[in-house]
């Protein structure tokens, strides 16, 4: 694929998410002025969406469309644009709500260019850390402009490994408790932090050595993903395969401790 054409889109991309993450640090000082309303209600938990979700996500919309008014778009909050195009913007506006509305500053924009059903460009925007992540298929991935590599851990007992909870209880949730019985006693620590987008982010800078987790959304996966890839990681479901977005299950990591983790896993549930 044309490298200008991707580099234009990061571009792109890394102006919206930034005017989208203004919203974010301007609002989270101010929570008693942002309306929260629940999304959907699970029997376990309340899927909350902030007034700031909504406004961003217009904001990124908006940039978008000015420059690609030809490309679909999927968004957490608005869904399947439905445009026939080969390109497609996956969006998350703000990935960590529930962080976010209780002004825990871990919280992120996400948004992803697929092409063909295939992430080429990513760009993450933690606007409370003015950090920004981006990656272009081929083209390695980046933090603030600096060249980003998985850790080079290659030991389970020495990692630091990110999980999150699934959301819905089920199937799902009894699998997860198996897989975090089976690593918890095996990895040096286990955090769960409330946005995977961050966390995928964070293996890519070797931050985090692994991470895990079941029941995600093509908008939670997209730009992660891309970015552990160009780091020099690997990802994959539970089963080997490469295209995680079908399933929404995750397992990323460094290339060792990411075997060492899918091959604990996919044991685990086997049994």
């Amino acid at each position: 694929m044309d490298s200008n054409l991707l580099s234009g889109a990061v571009n792109v991309a890394t102006a919206a998410a930034r005017e989208a993450g203004k919203l974010i640090s301007q609002n989270i000082t101010q929570l008693d002025r942002v309306k929260v309303t629940v999304k959907s209600q699970t029997q376990s938990r309340q899927e909350l969406v902030s007034e700031i979700d909504l406004l961003a996500e217009q904001t990124i919309i908006n940039e978008l469309k000015t420059s690609y008014p030809d490309h679909n778009i999927i968004s957490e909050e608005s869904g399947n644009h439905g445009k026939e195009s080969d390109y497609c913007w996956i969006i998350d506006p703000l990935d960590g709500t529930h962080n976010f509305i209780h002004g825990h500053p871990h919280c992120c924009v996400s948004i992803a260019l697929a092409f063909q059903g295939e992430a080429v460009v990513a760009v993450v925007y933690d606007a409370l850390r003015n950090e920004l992540f981006s990656a272009r298929k081929g083209g390695g991935a980046q933090l603030e402009g600096r060249r980003i590599r998985v850790s080079q851990n290659s030991r389970l007992k020495d990692s630091l490994l990110c999980t999150g909870f699934p959301y819905r209880s089920g199937g799902n949730l009894k699998k997860w408790m198996k897989t975090f019985a089976a690593l918890m006693p095996r990895a040096q620590s286990i955090h769960r932090t409330g946005s995977s987008v961050l966390d995928l982010a964070y293996v890519a800078c070797g931050r985090y050595d692994g991470f895990w987790e079941f029941g995600l959304s093509e908008w939670d996966i997209a730009a992660g993903a891309l970015l552990v890839k160009e780091a020099g990681g690997l990802i994959t479901d539970e089963n080997g395969n490469v295209d995680v977005s079908k399933s929404g299950n995750i397992i990323a990591g460094s290339p060792k401790v990411h075997e060492k983790i899918y091959h604990m896993v996919s044991n685990v549930i086997e049994n």
